[in-house]
C-alpha cells in the first residue's frame, strides 16, 4: 500500500503544500464574502432598538460557520489547482513522473489529505454549522431581537385541530416535556373565525395543552377577555408540534434521521429531507473530488503555453460539479429524482469524469 504513494519526503511535502493553500484561500475568501454579507445586514441588525456593535459580531459569528461550510469545497479545488500549477511550473511533476510514478500516485497524497480536509468538514457541519444555522434563523425570526438561546427550538409552527388552527412561535423539547412560547389558536366554527386566544407559554397537560395566561378576543363583540390558564386543542399531540417545522440545516444528521423516522410514522413527505440527510455525507466528501477534477493541470508541459487554458478546464470541471449537485439536489426536493441518486448521482458521475479525464491525459 505504501508503495502507491511517493516517498514519505514528498507526500508530506505535497500534503502539507495543498492544506496551506487551501485554507489559505478559504481564509480570504472568507474574508471577503463575511464583509459583502455583513454590509448587506448590519443595517437589518442595527435597526432594531438596543442592538449594538456587540450584535454585529454576535451575527459575524453565526454567519461565519455557514459562509466557511459553502466556500471549503471551492477552496480545495482552488487550492489543488494552484498547488498542481506551481509544481507543474518548477518541474516537480515532470521529475516525479520520470521517477516512473504513474498520476494515480502523484496525486495520491492529495487525496489522502482531501480526505482529511472531508472529514474536518463533516464534523464541522455537524457539530458548529448546524448550531450556529439553527441558532441564526430564530434570531432572523425575531428580526434580530432578543437572541434564542435554546438551539434546539423549532420556530413557526402552524398545527390544525379540526376546524382551529394553531400558531407556536417556539417549541422546546420533545414528547411531554415539549414547551410552546407565545401560542395563538383561531378558534373557528364552520370556517368562520369566532375569536383568537393568545398566550405566551402553554405546556401539555392530559387531553389536551394548558396555555397562561391567555386572552380571549371575540371577533362577533370585539370585546377582549383575560382567562388566565385555560386548556386548547384537546386532539393534538406533541409531536405535531415538534415534527411542524424541520429545518434540515439547521439539524445534526443523527437528529434528522430521527425527525425523518418520526415523520414518517406520522404519514408526512419526507423525500426532501431524505435527499438533504445523505447530501450530508456526499457534500463533504465532495472535497476527495476535487484532486482529481483539478488534476488536469498538474500533467502537460508547462513550456507548451497550456498551461493556463488546463487551469481553466479544472476549474470548469469543479464549478460543473457544484452546479450539477446543486441541481440535483433541488431534484430531489422536488421529488423528481429519489433522495439516495439526488445526494449521490453528481458524486459518482464526476468521480468518473475525472477518472476518465485523468487516465486520458496520462496517455
Amino acid at each position: 500500500m505504501t508503495s502507491f504513494f511517493p516517498s514519505r519526503t514528498v507526500a508530506i511535502y505535497m500534503g502539507r503544500l495543498f492544506l496551506v493553500r487551501t485554507f489559505g484561500l478559504l481564509a480570504a475568501l472568507l474574508l471577503i464574502l463575511q464583509t459583502l454579507d455583513l454590509l448587506s445586514e448590519s443595517g437589518s441588525i442595527l435597526a432594531h432598538p438596543g442592538n449594538t456593535q456587540a450584535q454585529v459580531w454576535t451575527y459575524v459569528g453565526l454567519r461565519a460557520p455557514q459562509i466557511v461550510a459553502f466556500l471549503l469545497p471551492f477552496s480545495v479545488l482552488l487550492g489543488t489547482i494552484l498547488t498542481l500549477i506551481t509544481m507543474n511550473q518548477n518541474s516537480e511533476v515532470i521529475a516525479l513522473k520520470a521517477a516512473g510514478l504513474s498520476a494515480h500516485q502523484v496525486l495520491a497524497p492529495l487525496l489522502v489529505a482531501s480526505l482529511f480536509v472531508a472529514g474536518v468538514s463533516f464534523v464541522f457541519n455537524e457539530r458548529i454549522v448546524t448550531r450556529a444555522t439553527a441558532t441564526l434563523d430564530q434570531w432572523k425570526d425575531v428580526d434580530y431581537g432578543a437572541l434564542p438561546i435554546d438551539r434546539g427550538e423549532r420556530t413557526n409552527v402552524w398545527v390544525r385541530d379540526g376546524d382551529d388552527l394553531i400558531s407556536v412561535q417556539q417549541v422546546r423539547g420533545r414528547g411531554e416535556a415539549t414547551r410552546l412560547g407565545t401560542v395563538t389558536v383561531y378558534d373557528r366554527t364552520n370556517g368562520s373565525l369566532v375569536a383568537i386566544i393568545r398566550a405566551p407559554h402553554g405546556r401539555h397537560a392530559g387531553n389536551g395543552w394548558a396555555i397562561a395566561p391567555a386572552t380571549r378576543f371575540d371577533v362577533a363583540t370585539g370585546k377582549l377577555s383575560t382567562l388566565g390558564t385555560v386548556t386548547v386543542a384537546p386532539g393534538v399531540r406533541p409531536e405535531q408540534f415538534t415534527l411542524g417545522s424541520v429545518n434540515p440545516d439547521g439539524l445534526s444528521f443523527t437528529a434528522l434521521y430521527a425527525a425523518i423516522g418520526d415523520l414518517r410514522d406520522a404519514g408526512r413527505p419526507t423525500k426532501s429531507l431524505e435527499g438533504t440527510l445523505w447530501h450530508k455525507f456526499s457534500g463533504p466528501l465532495s472535497a476527495v473530488l476535487m484532486p482529481l477534477l483539478g488534476a488536469v493541470a498538474a500533467f502537460g508541459i508547462a513550456r507548451s503555453g497550456q498551461l493556463f487554458v488546463r487551469a481553466v478546464i479544472g476549474m470548469a470541471l469543479g464549478f460543473a460539479y457544484f452546479v450539477a449537485d446543486n441541481f440535483a439536489l433541488a431534484m430531489g426536493n422536488l421529488g423528481a429524482y429519489p433522495p439516495f441518486l439526488a445526494a449521490w448521482a453528481p458524486f459518482l458521475l464526476f468521480l468518473l469524469i475525472g477518472e476518465a479525464v485523468l487516465i486520458r491525459t496520462e496517455e
